[in-house]
């Protein structure tokens, strides 16, 4: 009996011991260490008929985003003693209707922006990061009652620039897809 227990115990401790490897929590950060000042320039319009402010909410939400998740990068809106800029265009900006109620009204919106983005390290004076086809869509409801009636335009365009900002600085502060010069 005592075999039997000691047989499961180190059964049991082999198997643990092979998993540790898969729960190490991430700390570094895939940039660069001298990386330390971030500049967001304005993002660039290039759709045609853009509304909402789109540009200046994608700067802002990109600015807003590394100052959270930054762990201590500083951001600035100039080039000047930055070590990276982010670079932002806004590509596309579709507003549809995709659900209609009993009276032919569309209800249901869909807003989809495509935009372009670019992280240059500055110092070394080459590209870390580089999509130029980032898809967001999101949609919004209108009320069927006027009377509570509340445009859910600028909002839905909030959340996709913060969507946008989110992926962005997922990858650029964690190092997925930055570019390895090969030696």
């Amino acid at each position: 009996m005592k075999f039997l227990r000691l047989a499961v115990f180190l059964a049991l401790a082999l198997a643990a011991s092979g998993f540790t490897e898969c729960y190490k929590p991430v700390t570094n950060s895939g940039l660069p260490k001298h990386i330390k000042t971030v500049a967001v320039p304005a993002f660039q319009a290039e759709a045609k008929g853009l509304r909402y402010r789109v540009e200046s909410r994608f700067t802002e939400a990109v600015s807003r985003e590394i100052i959270r998740r930054g762990n201590g990068l500083k951001v600035q809106g100039s080039l000047k003693g930055a070590d990276a800029v982010i670079e932002g265009t806004i590509r596309d900006f579709a507003f549809t209707g995709v659900l209609l109620d009993r009276e032919g009204r569309a209800r249901v919106y869909e807003v989809t922006i495509v935009a372009a983005v670019t992280i240059r390290d500055l110092k070394e004076e080459k590209i870390l990061y580089d999509n130029q086809n980032f898809v967001f869509r999101d949609s919004f409801e209108f009320s069927e009652d006027p009377r509570s009636f509340f445009n859910e335009e600028d909002p839905a365009v909030d959340r996709i620039a913060r969507a946008f900002a989110e992926s962005a600085l997922s990858a650029f502060v964690n190092g997925i897809g930055v570019r390895e010069e090969k030696k």
